[in-house]
């Protein structure tokens, strides 16, 4: 952990360097869906990070009746949301990277500040100010470009809109963590990924469709104890000091991560219309810190 005296910049870092953790999964999870069902891929990003962290609680010698005794009644409404959200959102997602580019999807998955800010804004009273709603209407620009298959048609992606969808799911998830972000964070990921975990992996085997190769398998659960697990830890320790708006603000740069990761390990095309959206998508991202810098 960094040490530093000024929290809120130590919670930058941690939200900036979870993003990049995060900017990983969508290129090496179009990768893996050659291999392994949208299901499967869902349940064991989750089971890594949930493993991963409980490798670490391990480590350090924590009894597993502090992991739950820690939790109240009250928190058992956000824990439920939470990890019904994080089934349903990344079976979305994957099933998104199968009808659209990794690069495309790790854009509109900037979706989720939208989502989150507005949720965040209604239901937890969080302020947004002028920025903020430019940074919201320059990317949901982008979103519409990035959704768009055909311009002669103005037909719209079903990959995209499962992505908009994983995001949407994914906005409610991070409130809803918020809530709990007063706890240890390696608590919250090992509850959220075991639990999400299992959740897909019932789904995937009521559909016959859990399993594969074991090397696969075990790439995939590296890559949610990666992409994951360790990002969700710093996004929530983040949390405790910059709120949900603000921390993915900050976070907002791992689309740009994957973006970029997509290239390069996937080779996509770049399309004019993606540079366009790319560019929107930039400033309102930038316009999203600006508004949150001065707070």
């Amino acid at each position: 952990m960094i040490k530093n005296r000024n929290p809120i910049f130590v919670s930058i870092i941690y939200a900036i360097i979870a993003a990049l953790f995060y900017g990983l999964s969508a290129p090496l999870s179009k990768l893996l869906l050659n291999q392994l069902s949208p299901y499967t891929m869902s349940s064991l990003l989750y089971f890594g990070a949930g493993i991963g962290m409980a490798m670490i609680v391990f480590l350090r010698r924590t009894k597993p009746s502090e992991i739950i005794g820690g939790f109240k009644s009250k928190d058992i409404p956000y824990i439920v949301m939470m990890v019904i959200l994080d089934i349903i959102a990344p079976i979305l997602l994957m099933f998104g990277l199968l009808k659209t580019n990794a690069s495309t999807a790790a854009l509109l998955n900037n979706f989720e500040i939208i989502f989150t800010g507005l949720i965040a804004m209604v239901f937890f009273k969080e302020h947004i100010g002028k920025k903020m709603w430019l940074a919201i209407s320059v990317i949901l620009v982008s979103g519409f470009l990035l959704s768009l298959e055909d311009f002669t048609t103005f037909q719209i992606s079903l990959g995209a809109i499962l992505v908009l969808l994983a995001s949407l799911s994914w906005g409610l998830e991070n409130n809803c963590t918020r809530m709990l972000s007063h706890h240890d964070p390696l608590y919250i990921v090992i509850i959220k990924g075991v639990g999400s975990g299992i959740g897909a992996a019932i789904i995937a085997l009521s559909f016959s469709d859990f399993g594969g190769s074991w090397v696969y398998m075990g790439l995939a659960l590296l890559l949610g104890f990666i992409s994951y697990g360790l990002s969700l830890y710093f996004y929530i320790s983040a949390q405790r000091h910059l709120g949900a708006l603000r921390t993915s603000a900050y976070y907002a740069t791992a689309p740009f991560a994957g973006a970029l990761f997509s290239f390069v390990l996937l080779r996509e095309s770049l399309s004019l219309v993606f540079v366009i959206a790319f560019i929107c998508m930039a400033l309102g991202t930038y316009l999203a810190i600006l508004e949150n810098k001065k707070d």
